[in-house]
């Protein structure tokens, strides 16, 4: 498993973000710090368990993105270790929350080196949140939940095309060196779509190339960082002249506004071979 890892001289023996693989293509994402864990979206728990006893480590937290069962599958299981906090969005129903949030609170855990803001990022669903900050000590992080994926973006099943936009707008504005833990390892098949989008793009050329390496040797492509996705990901790069052209010659209308260019590319991906 590839990890990422906290500078070097901490006095923790460990300090990382690492990804749980979980059913097909989902990451659960595991903050450690010293003998302390939180887990980002349990789906399942079996994972999360099997890691817990064989590094020998106490689970403290859970954060919660959405309600989607494949995100929060795991929770009333892992719930039965004593002494564990869930937070998660206020406006979704989840299968157990102690701490419900919204945009501008924050989550302060000292024994995880964690401080983590708040984001309210309405589309995917529509009380979708997301968190922002340090964990682990590595900074700065972004666990974007369903949101964000490296060269795309959720679908809209309970939000607008305009939230979504405004969601990911959010996101854009972050610090470029941002490491992005998204949810799913959908990188390939995104990056081919962005291809169809932007095919000039010499970075986003590069990044399929570096991508398809990493899966051959079955590491995972994530996390990206907001710098590479501002560069590759036309979903946050609705404004670029290539990308609005590409977006007009599929829906085979001019596209005035970059929300109604983010609606013709989310249509474009849905239907995208």
């Amino acid at each position: 498993m590839q990890a990422l890892t906290a500078p070097a001289g901490g006095r923790e023996r460990n300090a990382a973000v690492l990804p749980l693989p979980a059913f097909t293509d989902n990451y659960i994402w595991a903050i450690v710090h010293g003998d302390n864990a939180a887990v980002v979206d349990p789906g399942e728990a079996g994972p999360v368990l099997q890691w817990l006893e064989q590094e020998g480590l106490r689970l403290r937290a859970i954060l919660l993105t959405h309600h989607h069962g494949d995100h929060v599958g795991g929770v009333l299981e892992l719930s039965r270790i004593a002494d564990i906090t869930v937070y998660g969005p206020a406006r979704e129903r989840l299968p157990r929350c102690d701490v419900p949030l919204t945009e501008g609170d924050r989550v302060v855990l000292p024994e995880l080196d964690l401080d983590l803001r708040v984001l309210d990022v309405p589309g995917h669903t529509a009380g979708h949140i997301a968190y922002t900050g340090r964990a682990a000590g590595i900074e700065p992080v972004l666990f974007c939940g369903d949101t964000l994926f490296a060269g795309g973006c959720g679908r809209l099943f309970e939000g607008t095309p305009t939230q979504m936009h405004d969601s990911l707008g959010k996101f854009s504005v972050l610090p470029p060196d941002t490491q992005v833990f998204c949810a799913h390892e959908y990188t390939l098949a995104n990056l081919r779509w962005a291809l169809a989008v932007e095919p000039a793009n010499r970075t986003l050329q590069q990044w399929y190339q570096r991508a398809q390496q990493l899966r051959a040797e079955g590491l995972p492509t994530l996390p990206s960082t907001i710098g590479q996705e501002r560069a590759t990901n036309p979903f946050l790069r609705t404004q670029q002249v290539d990308v609005v052209r590409a977006a007009a010659s599929w829906a085979g209308r001019n596209q005035p506004t970059p929300v109604e260019v983010f609606a013709s590319l989310r249509e474009w991906k849905n239907d995208f071979k």
